[in-house]
């Protein structure tokens, strides 16, 4: 019997590559075109899914690998390898390797990679200019290169990038060492770039960005936010004949000097222009401006200026205006009621933390703004329900609306919105006065996919009951701090809301594990905070592990019934997570040294763990190759030996003390809420 069942074993085994060849043969009579088209619908339902294929048969790995687009390593020694395994990658993010070294860039040119156009370095470190002369040779065909906090790249790196002949986009934010010299090496080599940024370069001056508009003349975006330019380069700059989008944040050698010799230029292709932080510019400045961009689509003037009748009547020559920032200004007189008459074409218009704005003025400017799509009033807490009667009777076609900590705002009021603005798809009412009845009209707005109720200390579970039930776009949820939420609410949240992919619990004090069950269903799921929920466990934590695979943030800060089973059900799922808050859980060195085997893991937040001991942190944090950011209490910082924090530091991590007292009582949501606003007062 035993010799027979041996013989049956033997056949079937015999069986099997006849089987596999069979499989294989429908995959290999396709054509590429309809195979990828597969790959795509299988990548869109569940990325996970395409190792699964590629293990299924030599000809579905050879498929996916014709088909993988974008690669994303988790290691720079990976590099060579992934680039083998997927020649025809268009795309490689490196943002998850927190260390990429010159020899790894260096190993790439024994093996060109013809079809690569884009490299993401913007989260890396390690290399310098050889390392990018090997990139740029590898890839003759690259494009777009993101180098953002390269900090210790200099002019000899922009040298070796001004070979990259074909480069269309590059992004040099933060790379201090860069000056003048080797921006003119990059204008002179790159004269295809459509799209530069430099915010932060400290070392560049007028001379260099002359050079750049000269030499470059089919850029479109520019980025000159916190450089040190002044008056000398802005005719030139203006003369870029396509020339679309330009940034001068913070730009303090910007004043009204630089902007009034602008009056003789003109430059009809500019159609985004943020001059926000510009604190030397006036409303004389303003006006020199406007003048020489008649065809402005959009203008951040945030924290610039104040508002004066005089501003608000130059905006009469932007016809076609659609967005207009004016964060944190202050109205003067009537500044605000000229805008409503001189930019009625506006579709976006951003007001938060202004200073000077009354009811009066408000409701006029929203009568006249009758196209409106997209208002922010955050921080305003002078305007009443006089305001929000003229925003919802004359903008009804407004799809976002913010209005966080507008304290002044009844519930009588705040039912208007859900009665009147049937389009609305973002929300912002945190700490609102809104209750059941109000939260329950917002039911109406069906298309909501955002809403942040945070701080409403009426609402309930009867109530966004309904949220659940007629909302079902919903992908973004804060409830952060409302008291009267319990895991009946949140269940309906999770049954009716299939795409949702962020929910913030903090400190729904009533949540349990059964709430973490029922969030467990929703795939899509990416951010998890429920901070201070003491009721949540590692059994809820466990299930969301297993049922959330895409979840990339999770805070867990004060879940003090959470432990190592938790960490360890992440470890096995939660590939995808890379930012955690652990502090005050009953993690042990166990849960941390498991924790940190995710490779994409970054961030972690681990401040009063009383579990954890010096030597097991040292452990995980040694095993951790991904983390670029720490937070620990400063009590370890001496109890770890300081030859291991630098090499852990060298690998692109960065450490931050944090020393605070433990404290585990919570306040009441009412106390805190009273205390947060004092300060704001303040």
């Amino acid at each position: 019997m035993a010799m027979a069942t041996h013989g049956h074993l033997h056949k079937r085994r015999r069986v099997c590559p006849a089987a596999a060849a069979a499989a294989a043969a429908p995959i290999d009579s396709l054509a590429d075109e309809l195979l990828f088209l597969v790959l795509d619908r299988v990548a869109a339902a569940d990325p996970r899914a395409l190792k699964s294929f590629a293990l299924a048969s030599r000809a579905c790995h050879a498929a996916e690998s014709r088909h993988r687009r974008v690669l994303r390593p988790y290691r720079a020694d990976l590099l060579r390898a992934a680039l083998a395994r997927y020649p025809t990658a268009v795309r490689l993010d490196l943002t998850l390797c927190p260390r990429v070294p010159g020899a790894a860039l260096a190993a790439l040119s024994s093996a060109p990679m013809p079809c690569l156009r884009a490299v993401d370095l913007s989260r890396s470190r390690g290399f310098g200019a050889p390392g990018l002369a090997a990139l740029v040779a590898a890839c003759p065909g690259l494009a777009d290169l993101d180098l953002s906090n390269g900090v210790d790249l200099g002019d000899a790196a922009a040298a070796e990038l001004a070979r990259a002949r074909g480069l269309q986009r590059l992004c040099l934010s933060r790379c201090k060492p860069m000056t003048d010299m080797g921006l003119g090496c990059i204008a002179v080599g790159c004269p295809d770039l459509r799209e530069l940024t430099l915010n932060w370069c400290l070392g560049i001056t007028d001379l260099g960005v002359q050079l750049l508009a000269l030499k470059c003349k089919k850029l479109r975006t520019l980025n000159l936010s916190y450089t040190m330019i002044s008056k000398d380069c802005l005719p030139a700059i203006m003369k870029l004949p396509n020339l679309e989008v330009l940034a001068l944040v913070g730009c303090v050698g910007i004043d009204d000097d630089a902007l009034g010799g602008l009056e003789n230029e003109c430059s009809k292709s500019l159609r985004v222009l943020d001059m926000s932080t510009c604190r030397n510019v006036t409303h004389a400045g303003v006006s020199s401006v406007v003048k020489a961009v008649p065809n402005l689509l959009e203008l951040n003037l945030s924290y610039c200026c104040n508002v004066t009748p005089s501003m608000g009547r130059c905006f009469q020559i932007l016809p076609k205006l659609q967005t207009l920032k004016l964060e944190g200004c202050k109205f003067m007189a009537d500044g605000l009621k000229y805008i409503g008459i001189s930019c009625v074409s506006l579709r976006e218009l951003s007001l938060s933390k202004c200073s000077g704005m009354t009811d009066t003025d408000l409701s006029f400017v929203v009568s006249r703004l009758k196209n409106l799509l997209k208002l922010d009033i955050t921080c305003n807490r002078n305007i009443t329900d006089v305001s929000l009667a003229a925003i919802t009777s004359s903008c009804p076609s407004l799809i976002s609306l913010r209005m966080e900590s507008c304290s002044h705002f009844s519930s009588e009021g705040l039912r208007l919105i859900g009665k009147r603005f049937c389009h609305l798809e973002e929300l912002d009412i945190t700490d609102s006065d809104l209750d059941d009845e109000g939260l329950k009209a917002l039911s109406g707005c069906r298309k909501l996919s955002s809403l942040k109720i945070g701080i409403c200390m009426r609402i309930s579970d009867e109530a966004l009951i309904h949220i659940g039930k007629s909302c079902p776009e919903l992908r973004d949820i804060d409830l952060y701090r409302s008291g009267g939420i319990s895991d009946e609410g949140v269940t309906q949240i999770a049954q009716g809301c299939p795409m949702l992919e962020s929910i913030n619990l903090s400190y729904c004090t009533e949540i349990t594990d059964v709430s973490l069950v029922s969030l467990s269903k929703c795939a899509k799921l990416n951010t998890l905070e429920i901070r201070g929920c003491p009721s949540v466990s590692s059994a809820g934590l466990s299930e969301i592990a297993i049922g959330c695979r895409l979840l990339a943030k999770l805070d867990i800060k004060k879940c003090f019934a959470i432990n190592d089973v938790g960490m360890l059900f992440l470890s096995q799922f939660s590939h995808s997570l890379r930012q955690i808050n652990l502090s005050y859980c009953s993690v042990t060195d166990i849960g941390l040294l498991s924790l940190s085997s995710i490779c994409g893991l970054q961030n972690m937040t681990i401040v009063h763990l009383a579990g954890i001991t010096p030597n097991g942190l040292m452990a995980a944090l040694m095993v951790s190759g991904g983390l670029t950011r720490v937070k620990l209490h400063a009590a370890f910082r001496s109890m770890m030996p300081p030859h291991m924090l630098k090499v852990v530091e060298a690998r692109g991590c960065a450490f931050q003390w944090i020393d605070k007292p433990f404290k585990v009582e919570q306040e009441r949501c009412d106390i805190w809420q009273q205390q947060s606003r004092d300060v704001l007062v303040r």
